[in-house]
Formats: C-alpha cells, sequence, structure tokens
C-alpha cells in the first residue's frame, strides 16, 4: 500500500529543508559522473582525470576543473556527503520495499495499467524502467542538472530554472503517460 500523498509530500518537504539546512540543497546526477570519475582515474591514474597538487585537486577533464576544481575534488574521495547520499537514497529504497513487502516477486506483482498496456513480462519491465532511467540520467546531465537539483531543491529555493523545469518536466510527462498507458487496468 503507498504512502499517502497528505503525509509523503510534508514528509519530503522536511527532509529537502533539514538538507538544506544542516548540508546542501539535494542534487543526485551530478554523483554519478563524480563516480566514473572516480573509477576512471583508479582504472588509469596517469590520465590526469583527477590530480592531486600542493595547492588542491585539479582534473584534464574540463567538467571536473570547473568550480576551482570543487568537480575534481568531489570525484577524488569517494565517500563525500553527495555520494553516501545518493547511496542512503539507494539503500531506503530498498529497505522500505522489504518492509513494506512491494519488491517485485514476479508477474503477480505488475500493475494493473501496466500489464494491460505493456504486458505483464515483468522482466521487461526492469528493462523498461533502467533504459528509462539511463535517458532521464543523460538528459538530466546534458541540461546541466537533474530532476531533485532543478525542480525540487531549485523550486524551493524560488529559482527560476526551477519552475522552468518542471513546467517542461510535466509537459513531457502527461503526453508520454497519455500515449503508453491509453487502457486502464
Amino acid at each position: 500500500m503507498p504512502l499517502n500523498w497528505k503525509i509523503g509530500g510534508p514528509l519530503l518537504g522536511i527532509v529537502f529543508f533539514l538538507a538544506v539546512l544542516l548540508a546542501r540543497p539535494i542534487g543526485v546526477s551530478t554523483q554519478f559522473v563524480l563516480f566514473d570519475a572516480f573509477l576512471w582515474n583508479l582504472q588509469q591514474p596517469d590520465a590526469g582525470i583527477v590530480t592531486r597538487t600542493a595547492e588542491g585537486v585539479t582534473s584534464t577533464n574540463a567538467y571536473l576543473a570547473k568550480s576551482d576544481g570543487a568537480l575534481a575534488a568531489g570525484a577524488a574521495d569517494l565517500l563525500t556527503y553527495p555520494v553516501v547520499f545518493v547511496l542512503a537514497m539507494m539503500v531506503g529504497a530498498l529497505l522500505s520495499s522489504l518492509i513494506r513487502s512491494t519488491v517485485p516477486k514476479g508477474e503477480r506483482n505488475v500493475p494493473a495499467m501496466y500489464r494491460a498496456n505493456i504486458g505483464g513480462f515483468w522482466p521487461l519491465r526492469w528493462v523498461m524502467a533502467f533504459a528509462g532511467g539511463v535517458l532521464v540520467l543523460y538528459g538530466a546531465r546534458l541540461a546541466g542538472g537533474c530532476t531533485s537539483g532543478y525542480m525540487m531543491s531549485g523550486m524551493m529555493q524560488s529559482s527560476i530554472s526551477g519552475f522552468v523545469f518542471a513546467f517542461g518536466a510535466f509537459l513531457t510527462a502527461f503526453p508520454t503517460a497519455m500515449m503508453l498507458l491509453k487502457k486502464e487496468g
């Protein structure tokens, strides 16, 4: 049984407020880039992706070198607040699914609306979810931010780009859902 939006919404607002108050605004997609750079640096340390100097951390990669090397520093150390935050989101989602007994166990856990429109083959559902996630992450990096950074944290801080992003996201999401989910479950 899903969490009622009247409870979940305020809880999410409290979490975002506490994150900004205690650490920084929430943003997720950059951490995937930093994790990739960390792995690349482990594989090829001489490539200059992340280089520690007496002045700090630098990078030959233009994206990582911006902000006076702040992103390069994030790629140099794996256990930073944002990386731990992303890992905690994944672990929290798994624990929530286990506690609420909503971990998919085959075809019987495929939602009725999905089954009516796409079918009951649950591995296809996982592949489609993964492919959708890859597309969203690619688009987020192309735009220089993600849903949590632009829309949720951005709107919370009254950022114009946050409102524009939210408008564009919903302008795209509604027709896509109407196209993919024509039949009711």
